[in-house]
């Protein structure tokens, strides 16, 4: 339910309308006492997606933000589903090129424009 509002980049569609988040691509797994670990597998709508980094990066965000219990994540793009999926899910799942990437003004706005929940 957290990411299915997220905002595609360039379209004005949800990531669940495009079909680059399903149910059956959020992975929840007990680790502990309240401790969970979150794997998310999305696809991107062209294997050659320049936006999936920036989809990611959404979904970090918002997730980080949102979830009520202690949990890490895992975000990758489905296996197949882009041409540089090995690239991709090395950055989005580097927490200092996310902290970096945050910091960029433009980017950052970017980011909240696609994860703010519409009125």
């Amino acid at each position: 339910d957290i990411i299915r509002t997220i905002r595609d980049p360039e379209k004005p569609n949800t990531l669940e309308e495009l079909e680059v988040v399903t149910e059956s691509c959020v992975e929840v797994q007990e680790t502990g006492e309240d401790e969970y670990l979150v794997i998310i597998r999305f696809t991107p709508t062209v294997p050659h997606c320049s936006l999936a980094t920036l989809i990611g990066l959404c979904l970090r965000i918002k997730l980080q933000r949102c979830l009520p219990f202690k949990h890490k994540l895992e975000i990758y793009i489905s296996e197949g589903t882009h041409s540089t999926e090995e690239d991709i899910n090395k950055q989005i799942n580097d927490k200092e090129r996310v902290a970096a990437a945050m910091e960029n003004p433009n980017l950052r706005e970017i980011v909240e424009q696609c994860v703010t929940e519409p009125d």
